[in-house]
């Protein structure tokens, strides 16, 4: 349980510093030129906390606690972000007037990179951390 728990958050901090500096730092700019009218001037944080909490529960079950080495959390993670952003950024591509490829391609490589970095660090951490001395 602690290992776990030690795996939840080291993989949630490391997904919201890479985000954050992702999108607060580097590319809040590009997202306001390319998705203009679609962004609200603040985030709402409720529905944000909720996905941050949601999909680093998801990348705990179903990547870092499964893998068996650092490599393995990042692959699998990849290919979770992979999965989850493609399916985020093709329905808005395909749904949304103003959302471009240019955007889809941009967050969906964001997002599969992201999750691959928190897979791994979050495995490394737990597995560093996350034995108990019984």
């Amino acid at each position: 349980m602690k290992k776990t728990l030690i795996a939840y958050v080291a993989t949630l901090l490391t997904f919201l510093l890479l985000d954050g500096v992702w999108l607060g730092l580097l590319m809040a700019p590009t997202y306001r030129e390319l998705l203009g009218p679609l962004m609200l001037d603040k985030p709402l944080l409720v529905p944000a906390a909720v996905f941050y909490c949601l999909y680093v529960f998801g990348c705990v079950v179903f990547v870092v606690v499964p893998a068996l080495t650092w490599q393995r959390a990042a692959k699998m993670g990849a290919l979770l972000g992979l999965v989850a952003y493609g399916t985020y950024d093709l329905t808005n591509w395909a749904t949304l007037r103003g959302w471009s490829m240019q955007v889809s391609l941009m967050d969906w490589a964001w997002g599969t990179f992201a999750t691959a970095v928190a897979c791994a660090v979050g495995f490394l951490l737990a597995n560093r951390l996350g034995h108990s001395n019984r």
